[in-house]
């Protein structure tokens, strides 16, 4: 993996850290956020869209790129709406570990059974160092957190989430690797077919919708902004060549950020199993960079 590519995935990680804190703030707002940061997030990239359909980068519009447009679309909207629900049923402190350990386990898994991609050592010890310190992070070294009614709903939507990552981290990598669709433009008309399969819900009821999102506007602006920006990083690092097998676990620093800010801003418990779980996954990350 070339520099540049490493530098885009760790920065994705900060901002992916950063937005999800913002979208549990506004759990309670459920697919009214979704659209709200979708909308958002939509009018926000459309200058630079049309400046590179103006300049040249366009989508070839054939079967094939809309079938993955439309698959992306599809996915992405119930990973929106599958994570606003696990935010909302569970702590952040379940849900996203579980979340995004499972996403790039699955990711990775298929980056080598269906993408081709060759499984090395040094990248499956990596793998395993990242998932097992979101395991620490998320457990503290005891597992009797997964045990109780709101950790099994933490456990079973954070799976379901990670599995709609890992789903969409496949069809978008083949997409942008192996179709040739530009990132940002794959991300943005995502999110443009996101508006036109949520806005039917909303158009009967549009005062229901502006009530909900009292007080949520300001985080939906940010979210709507952050979002597409860490994938479009993630979707760039890609497209200049590093492998999916190494990107989807690589990403999972978040989850360190996330654990650190819990800690440091949040004022949530400092424990050692959870700083152990920091150095683990940030091993891990350091032996998937040098590979």
């Amino acid at each position: 993996m070339s520099f540049i590519s490493l530098l885009l995935v760790i920065l994705a990680a900060l901002i992916h850290a950063t937005w999800n804190m913002l979208a549990k703030r506004a759990a309670a707002a459920g697919a009214s956020f979704v659209l709200a940061y979708t909308v958002i997030a939509c009018l926000a990239y459309a200058p630079l869209v049309a400046w590179l359909i103006a300049t040249g980068v366009a989508i070839d519009w054939g079967w094939a790129e809309l079938r993955f447009l439309l698959a992306s679309g599809f996915i992405h909207l119930a990973y929106s709406l599958c994570l606003q629900n696990a935010y909302h049923a569970a702590d952040l402190s379940v849900v996203y570990p579980v979340a995004r350990g499972t996403g790039p386990t699955l990711s990775t898994l298929g980056a080598f059974l269906i993408l081709g991609e060759t499984p090395t050592l040094p990248g499956l010890i990596g793998l395993v160092l990242v998932v097992g310190g979101i395991g620490l992070i998320a457990t503290e070294g005891n597992l009797a957190g997964f045990r109780r009614p709101e950790g099994q709903r933490g456990v079973a939507w954070g799976s379901a989430t990670g599995g709609l990552i890992a789903l969409y981290t496949m069809v978008d990598a083949y997409a942008v690797k192996a179709i040739g669709i530009a990132p940002i433009l794959l991300d943005w008309f995502s999110s443009l077919l996101r508006i036109f399969l949520l806005l039917p819900f909303f158009l009967a009821r549009p005062r229901e919708l502006f009530r909900i999102m009292r007080g949520h506007w300001r985080g939906a602006i940010a979210v709507g902004l952050l979002s597409p920006l860490s994938y479009i990083l993630v979707l760039t690092a890609l497209d200049l060549g590093a492998p999916l097998s190494l990107v989807a676990p690589m990403r999972e620093m978040s989850m360190m950020v996330g654990a650190l800010m819990g800690m440091f801003l949040l004022r949530e418990r400092v424990t050692r199993w959870r700083l152990a779980g920091c150095a683990v996954l940030l091993a891990g990350v350091v032996l998937l960079a040098g590979h």
